[in-house]
C-alpha cells in the first residue's frame, strides 16, 4: 500500500507559496486511484513529491512501514516507478537502452545487465506494444511512441507501486485505451498500487477504482467515480456547468458540458 500522510509542499525562495496543503491519500495494492482536478490543482506536484523529485515541507509517504524520506534514491526506486509528464528523453539512446535503464536499481556492483534483466526489458516493451521500436533512436519517436517507452521503462523497474502523470496526453484514442487497459491489468492482475493523474474525467470514470478530486492543492473529495463525479462537485471545481449521466453500456458516470 502507498500511504500519503498530511503532505505539504511549498514553491519559491524567500516568499514561499504553499501548493499542497496537508494531502492524505491511500492507494491499496491492486487498486487504481485517479487524481483529477483543474490545471494548477496540484496533481503533478503531488506525484513529484511522492516520488521524491521535489521535497515536502511536512508529512510523509510510506509503504510497508518504510518512510520514503528515509530511503536513498536506489532504495526508493525499488518501491515505485514513475511515468512523468512530457519528459524529454536522451535523443541519442535507442529505445532498448532507454527501457533497460529501468533495471538500474537492481543491477549489481559492476552495473552489467543480466539475461534476466534483458528478458524483463523485452517483456516490458511487448506489454506496451513497442517491441518493434527497440532499435530506433529516442529522438526519432513521436510523442505517443515516447510515452509508451516511458511506461515500458517504468515496468522494467518491477516495482509494487506505479505513478503516472497524464500518461495519455500524447496518445491517440487507440493507444489511450490500450495503455489504460494495460494499467488496469497491472493493478488488478499484477496487484500494483497505481496512482494516476488524468485530465479526462471520463477516462477516470471508466478505469479508476477510486477518484480523488484536487482543487488548489487540497483534496476536496475522494471515493468511487460515482461518489466524486457528480454535477455539483465537478461544476464547482472546474467553474463550469456540467451534467452527469450514466455511461452507455457501463454502470459509471459520464460527465458532459451542460448549461
Amino acid at each position: 500500500m502507498l500511504k500519503i500522510e498530511s503532505l505539504s509542499v511549498n514553491y519559491g525562495g524567500r516568499s514561499p507559496r504553499r501548493v499542497l496543503h496537508d494531502v492524505s491519500l491511500n492507494v491499496q495494492s491492486g487498486e487504481i486511484v485517479a487524481l483529477i482536478g483543474p490545471n494548477g490543482a496540484g496533481k503533478t506536484t503531488l506525484i513529484r513529491a511522492v516520488s521524491g523529485v521535489i521535497p515536502s515541507q511536512s508529512g510523509r509517504v510510506r509503504t510497508n512501514g518504510d518512510d520514503f524520506h528515509s530511503l536513498n534514491p536506489i532504495q526508493r526506486a525499488k518501491y515505485l516507478a514513475v511515468v512523468p509528464q512530457a519528459v524529454s528523453l536522451p535523443p541519442a539512446f535507442t529505445v532498448w537502452e532507454t527501457v533497460l535503464m529501468g533495471r538500474t536499481p537492481h543491477l549489481g556492483f559492476l552495473g552489467q545487465a543480466s539475461s534476466l534483466d534483458e528478458s524483463i526489458a523485452r517483456g516490458a516493451l511487448e506489454r506496451v506494444h513497442a517491441i518493434e521500436l527497440a532499435e530506433r533512436r529516442v529522438g526519432e519517436l513521436s510523442g505517443g511512441e515516447a510515452q509508451r517507452v516511458l511506461l515500458a521503462r517504468a515496468l522494467c523497474q518491477s516495482t509494487p507501486i506505479l505513478l503516472l502523470d497524464e500518461p495519455t496526453a500524447h496518445l491517440d484514442l487507440q493507444y489511450q485505451v490500450s495503455l489504460l487497459e494495460l494499467v488496469c491489468d497491472l493493478a488488478h492482475h499484477d496487484k500494483l498500487a497505481v496512482l494516476i493523474a488524468l485530465h479526462d474525467l471520463n477516462l477516470a470514470a471508466r478505469y479508476a477504482d477510486r477518484v480523488a478530486l484536487m482543487v488548489a492543492g487540497r483534496i476536496q473529495a475522494s471515493g468511487s467515480p460515482r461518489e466524486v463525479l457528480t454535477a455539483e462537485l465537478i461544476s464547482k471545481a472546474y467553474c463550469l456547468p456540467v451534467q452527469v449521466v450514466k455511461y452507455p453500456f457501463m454502470d459509471v458516470p459520464l460527465v458532459l458540458p451542460g448549461k
